[in-house]
């Protein structure tokens, strides 16, 4: 995404800090991704958690994608924009007992469960509802997803996901249950994943672990391989969609389906991240010990993901003509050192009032705001907007 003048000029008259959303971009995103999923039948769930803009999420919907939620509020928000309920899966390692009885109430598709005991827990809540549930069990493969710690979820040491030494139990407690249909076996490894090796490996282990049910004469519909594909942070402009054909085409070379087993995939990150902008002020330039702070009126109440994984988010000045260079440490208004988003940043020489972007902030941006320290939470505007 780049800012043209004309969307520049509307800025300036804005009151900042905001989200800018390119709907054009997320269009363009979104006819990749579903083009290159229809050639071989796979079927798409959005991850909720990175994006619940309302206009991004209509123009999702349009596209006719299921939805991946990971909280009762997720799912009564999915089934509030017009996502059908029997494509809705409800995900997470703690569902409380309110949120699995909403979920029962809408008819959701599929609960993706974590433990035999939360298989237990909804076994015995849809008894006493007299409903029939599906569900997935979410298995940790024990697959290196090679991104960063805080957001690799398949290993032995993550809390998510059932271990293969558990599976017998999650087999009995499915067939001692009345309520109970497992109708697909759930993966997912991580986010932010550009060494797309790691799915090869993912598909290796699913090949095994499809071979442990059909021993033991369990019948598997879905096989759900979750999401996690990267954007490239660091060349927004030019790699402005994901390469959803390689990353598609990796699972059809190497996963090894049974007779009429579907495959469902839960993509969140790479459908939003590259449309969204957040947008900012120069409030101050101050000049430090070492370094000079360029003091902006966004924060981590923000985008907090510089601050909570240490990542990376290129950063344009919009409004300076400035042709010299000079040093800064882009920061925050926050009560708090962390509230950094980037230091030693080479920006050409900026002032107060000077616009600010942000880049690939679409994902776990606006979602994750706060209003720590009594802050506004700010509003986004659309490129289709503006005139």
């Amino acid at each position: 995404m780049i800012i043209s003048q004309k969307q520049l000029a509307h800025f300036s008259t804005l009151k900042t800090p905001f989200y800018f959303y390119d709907i054009t971009l997320l269009e363009k995103t979104l006819d990749s991704l579903t083009s290159e999923a229809k050639k071989y039948g796979y079927s798409l769930h959005y991850a909720f958690k990175a994006n619940v803009n309302d206009r991004v999420l209509n123009t999702i919907r349009k596209y006719g994608m299921g939805a991946d939620c990971v909280s009762g509020n997720e799912v009564q928000k999915a089934i509030d924009m017009g996502f059908p309920a029997n494509e809705v899966v409800f995900a997470g390692v703690g569902k409380s007992d309110d949120e699995i009885i909403a979920a029962l109430n809408n008819d959701i598709f599929c609960f993706n469960c974590e433990s035999v005991q939360e298989m237990e827990v909804i076994d015995e809540i849809a008894n006493r509802l007299n409903k029939k549930v599906n569900i997935a069990v979410r298995i940790n493969p024990n697959v290196d997803a090679n991104t960063h710690k805080h957001i690799s979820t398949g290993l032995k040491e993550n809390k998510f996901g059932v271990k293969m030494e558990e599976m017998e139990s999650v087999v009995d407690c499915v067939k001692a249950s009345k309520t109970l249909s497992l109708v697909g076996i759930h993966f997912h490894i991580g986010s932010q994943i550009t060494d797309l090796t790691s799915y090869k490996n993912l598909c290796v282990r699913v090949n095994q672990i499809q071979d442990w049910f059909e021993s033991r004469h369990v019948k598997i519909e879905v096989v759900n391989v979750g999401g996690g594909l990267g954007i490239d942070y660091y060349n927004p402009e030019s790699n402005d969609v994901a390469d959803f054909k390689q990353y598609f085409a990796i699972f059809n070379e190497f996963l090894q389906l049974r007779s009429g087993q579907q495959v469902h995939f839960e993509l969140g990150r790479s459908v939003v991240a590259q449309c969204g902008s957040l947008i900012s002020r120069v409030l101050f330039v101050k000049k430090g010990e070492n370094t000079s702070f360029m003091i902006l009126d966004a924060g981590m109440t923000e985008l907090i993901r510089p601050m909570l994984y240490q990542a990376y988010h290129k950063i344009n000045n919009l409004t300076t003509t400035a042709k010299e260079i000079d040093t800064y440490d882009v920061v925050g208004p926050i009560c708090e050192s962390t509230d950094t988003f980037a230091k030693a940043l080479e920006l050409p020489i900026s002032k107060r009032g000077d616009i600010i972007e942000i880049k690939s902030a679409g994902a776990y941006g606006e979602v994750m705001a706060s209003n720590y320290n009594l802050k506004t939470l700010h509003s986004a505007i659309y490129s289709d907007e503006i005139k």
